[in-house]
């Protein structure tokens, strides 16, 4: 496990950024484990999650002019990322996001802020069904960008539509890299080796597949 790795785990735990009990999720789905990104409130957490997600980026070697934020926890994280990126390697990236709903006055529009154009990588949290994708894709196809990768914090490992994981289905059906700052099988092993937690590793484990 690299040192990144470790560190966002850790970093996660220490803000109840992760959590283990009994969950049921958004799906109807048990878990016995849940990451929550809302969790990463504050400007101390936002700074070092960004750096987070820069040095992810940094470290894929994938050549991005854009970084783009769906709708809505994709947005601090476009511009966390955005800002930790000119701190650590001293390049300006430019940020975009969506609007839920389209706005028919002021400069109108459902984008804000950078026009998307170039090598763009879309960021978020995590990818269960990759809805939020899919609406961030039919915006940006209207666009001059060109999609260059995905990049979330947390890879589920969890099935898509098919019996491929929804991560896989974009990596398939858009032929582009998704990053993840960590893995559920990373998850698993920093579990298995933790002096009070180590008991949901094998839960986690169980589950992955459900």
């Amino acid at each position: 496990m690299s040192t990144l790795t470790h560190d966002f785990i850790e970093f996660a735990l220490s803000v109840n950024a992760l959590q283990f009990g009994d969950f049921t999720l958004k799906s109807g789905r048990q878990s016995s484990y849940f990451f929550n990104a809302g969790q990463f409130n504050d400007g101390t957490a936002l700074a070092k999650l960004g750096e987070f997600y820069a040095k992810t980026l940094h470290n894929s070697g994938l050549n991005v002019d854009l970084l783009f934020g769906p709708a809505y926890k994709g947005i601090p994280l476009a511009l966390s990322t955005a800002i930790a990126y000119h701190h650590l390697y001293q390049r300006t990236l430019p940020y975009s996001f969506n609007r839920k709903e389209a706005k028919d006055h002021g400069e109108g529009g459902q984008l804000v802020g950078h026009a998307p154009e170039g090598n763009v990588v879309i960021i978020d949290d995590v990818i269960t069904a990759g809805t939020a994708f899919r609406e961030s894709m039919a915006l940006l196809q209207k666009t001059p960008a060109t999609l260059v990768g995905v990049m979330i914090a947390l890879d589920r490992q969890e099935h898509g539509v098919g019996h491929r994981s929804a991560v896989d289905e974009i990596r398939q059906d858009y032929q582009v890299p998704v990053l993840s700052i960590i893995t559920l099988s990373d998850l698993i092993a920093y579990l298995e080796t933790h002096p009070t937690l180590s008991s949901y590793a094998e839960k986690i484990r169980n589950g992955m597949d459900g």
